[in-house]
């Protein structure tokens, strides 16, 4: 067991055997630490994500021309649509919830066909976008029980080959992050922007060398911090924009109109929220690998469960689909901090941050390039916990080593060329552009094609076989069979 946190409780069921008396284990992900570290440690969560939740309402609002007050309204729904999400995840009631420390928001998976749909809609696209969210959003909840038995095709060999796509997919971010964030604004890609992030990167290296004990543990946000200072010379950070911002904002259902239904729109949304899925569902294998805590069917229809609740209830005031955001999965890796009440704190900032404006625009002073320097440790992190899981599985076995290599290939396509697939259906070019999405269908139909089908799976191939469940390696096979 990779773990062993004790706590006192006065004497459980669940003592230790050979402890002492009134000692139990308590996994690092159900750990309670002292409000403080909690706190600092959900700040780390809510710097990460922040850029990425709130990209997809921004280019919405500009692309349908809204006003600073209406977009204000769009950012500050997602935002409380992602706190809600992200407590629905780690705390969870009933079936609803992975209890695990996962960070939900806005996918930008949403965002090409909202867009497509503005321009043949017009303005009037909102009020169709949120009915077709909440449509998506039911979908989501009702499939849960079925989708989720996709975790028994992730055996380390596919498990291991997605989330290393998940960390390389979300590195062009990071860059894009470095350089400004936004192509077509003046300075994107300028020594400035790319000096910053590099002191950044250079500030979080050299902070997690130097401290030790907790403090190593928030260099990320400490290296963030010491990014920002360093911009504010050179006029990367508006504090002015705070005084613009109001202190409070209720939330109101259907603010841009009661929701209208369109079939091919709701369709298209139904598309994206199976992509989000798939990717909720290998984010899900992916953290559980990171937090030593492997997860079962159970685990992941709980997961899909908040995902589908989340964006339902987001369909209804002004918010768009939620699904996991991998780029905290890297921070978890990274600080060790593996606390799911940590994120729920995440969670409830978020909300926070829904409610009160100017709370956001805190946030929102980090520059974007001090938020790609960050990002070069952050995602690769991801990257490294997949090859890590590779490790699981014996590359020189049957076809795993064909396997890695064709899914790779596919999921980076689109990475490095996101023109690859322009000649395709749009519905189709929605799933290939996914690189995770991509690699993820690849890699478990090749596994199932080369390593199951016709055959007799030998657990004794996977060097690693005693440490990796039984049904983790088999239920492939026997879902060939079936």
């Amino acid at each position: 067991m990779g773990w062993r946190t004790t706590r006192k409780t006065a004497g459980t069921p669940s003592a230790i055997p050979g402890s002492a008396p009134g000692e139990a284990t308590v996994h690092p992900v159900d750990e309670l630490l002292p409000p403080g570290r909690m706190v600092v440690g959900a700040l780390q969560h809510v710097a990460t994500m922040y850029a990425g939740v709130a990209a997809p309402p921004l280019i919405i609002g500009g692309a349908l021309g809204l006003s600073a007050t209406e977009t204000t309204t769009l950012l500050g729904a997602n935002l409380l649509i992602a706190g809600l999400a992200t407590l629905l995840q780690t705390l969870g009631f009933w079936r609803v919830g992975s209890r695990l420390p996962f960070v939900n928001g806005v996918t930008f998976a949403a965002v090409s066909p909202i867009l497509a749909v503005i321009a043949s809609k017009g303005d009037a696209t909102l009020p169709i976008i949120f009915g077709s969210t909440i449509v998506s959003g039911v979908f989501c909840f009702v499939l849960a029980p079925v989708f989720c038995r996709l975790v028994r095709f992730f055996p380390p060999v596919v498990s291991g080959t997605v989330i290393t796509l998940i960390g390389v997919s979300l590195l062009p971010v990071a860059g894009n992050w470095a350089q400004g964030g936004d192509a077509k604004a003046s300075g994107y890609g300028s020594p400035t922007n790319l000096g910053l992030a590099a002191a950044t990167l250079v500030a979080i290296l050299i902070l997690h060398r130097v401290l030790t004990g907790f403090l190593q543990r928030i260099a990320i946000l400490l290296g963030l911090v010491v990014g920002t200072l360093l911009a504010i010379p050179f006029d990367k950070v508006d504090g002015d924009a705070l005084g613009r911002l109001a202190i409070f904002e209720a939330p109101q259902p259907f603010a841009f109109g009661a929701p209208q239904f369109d079939l091919s729109v709701t369709v298209s949304m139904l598309v994206v929220m199976i992509v989000s899925m798939t990717e909720s569902t290998a984010d899900m294998i992916a953290l559980s690998e990171v937090v030593d805590k492997p997860v079962d069917d159970k685990t992941i229809a709980g997961g899909l469960r908040a995902d589908g609740l989340a964006t339902a209830f987001g369909g209804v005031f002004n918010g768009f689909a939620c699904t996991a955001f991998a780029q905290n999965i890297g921070l978890v890796a990274l600080t060790r901090i593996r606390s799911r009440y940590v994120v729920a704190v995440c969670g409830a900032f978020l909300v926070l941050m829904g409610l009160m404006p100017i709370v956001g625009g805190l946030v929102a002073l980090v520059p974007q390039p001090v938020l790609g320097g960050a990002g070069v440790v952050l995602f690769g992190t991801v990257a490294v916990a997949g090859i890590r899981t590779l490790g699981k599985a014996d590359l020189n076995a049957g076809s795993n080593a064909l396997i890695v290599a064709t899914a790779l290939a596919f999921g980076i396509f689109p990475i490095a060329y996101p023109d690859f697939y322009h000649a395709f259906p749009e519905r189709l070019r929605m799933i290939a552009e996914s690189g995770i999405s991509a690699g993820s269908i690849v890699a478990v139909a090749l596994n199932l094609l080369l390593n199951h089908t016709g055959r007799k799976y030998d657990r004794s191939t996977e060097p690693h076989a005693k440490s990796v469940p039984a049904e983790r390696i088999e239920a492939p096979a026997n879902a060939a069979r079936a």
